[in-house]
């Protein structure tokens, strides 16, 4: 079923970035249909093994190839002229890293309440109940966060928060260091202490694709230093994860995010959602919020 706010395009802001639609090993070589901010796409391989994406047309012809990057396990295109390539990520090419692809998921609520939600560490110990958090440990301590204007970035830093099982490698409760990184308006990254090795970041990544402006796929990966796990067990870990917050993304109302300050009232543990939101608006970002372009 069409989305009920699909028949609002996609304004500049959010056509030019680059976005994730496929785990790179998921990529057929007969055409199959996709989808990115309201507009329906065709993906497959060439007698190359090239990955093409086009965009179907409402006549039912087919657009010329759209650009496409392979990177971080997925194929990225973009419905528009991104003014810079995508960001980087220098742990992805640390040879003793896992590279985890979690698969993907889909949620009922816009991609930005995704990013939103990933930034937020006040609902660990009641939705991720003795693994990311728990109760008495609710407090969510004094952080930072600032956009950076160089790289045109919102970051969280000094984020600290008990945690019983921070990561599949985890032997029990730790006091976990975290770092958020939005590289862009619908990905969103996280840097968290590491179980095993001091004085390194596992890195967890948060790949949203908006598919229209209430229901998007979130492509989880990780970029983690873990020796005694299985490939599968920590997909299964991280998938547990995500499957707890889809319930509450999907409860959300409205879904769409407001960006309109008096909303939804913020608390001193949401600073990094405020930040976020000016962030979006500053970027004149309109799909997925409750906003109108001008």
């Amino acid at each position: 079923m069409a989305s009920i706010h699909a028949q609002r395009p996609a304004e500049k802001a959010s056509l030019d970035q680059w976005y994730v639609i496929d785990a790179l090993a998921d990529i057929p070589a007969a055409p199959r249909a996709n989808r990115l901010l309201g507009r329906d796409l065709q993906v497959e391989r060439d007698a190359a093994g090239t990955v093409i994406v086009r965009e179907k047309l409402a006549d039912g012809s087919f657009s010329e190839t759209l650009p496409t990057r392979e990177r971080y396990g997925y194929v990225w295109t973009t419905l528009g002229t991104p003014e810079r390539e995508l960001f980087d990520i220098p742990e992805a090419d640390e040879a003793d890293r896992n590279q985890v692809v979690c698969g993907a998921v889909a949620v009922k609520a816009s991609g930005l309440r995704i990013v939103e939600n990933f930034l937020d560490m006040a609902h660990f110990p009641f939705v991720h109940t003795d693994i990311l958090g728990a109760e008495p440990n609710t407090e969510v301590r004094h952080y930072t966060t600032e956009i950076r204007r160089d790289v045109d970035e919102v970051w969280a830093t000094n984020c600290e928060f008990f945690q019983p099982q921070a990561a599949l490698s985890a032997s029990g409760g730790i006091m976990t260091q975290y770092m958020y990184r939005v590289a862009a308006p619908f990905q969103v990254l996280l840097y968290k202490t590491c179980p095993v090795a001091a004085n390194r970041w596992d890195v967890i990544c948060l790949f949203v694709q908006p598919l229209d402006h209430d229901r998007c796929r979130a492509h989880p990966v990780m970029f983690i230093i873990d020796e005694g796990n299985s490939l599968t067990s920590m997909i299964h870990f991280q998938q547990l994860i995500f499957l707890q917050d889809r319930i509450i993304l999907e409860n959300q109302r409205p879904r769409l995010l407001p960006l309109e300050p008096r909303a939804e009232i913020p608390t001193r543990a949401d600073i990094s959602s405020v930040a976020y939101r000016r962030w979006l608006k500053e970027k004149g970002v309109t799909f997925g919020t409750a906003e109108k372009a001008a």
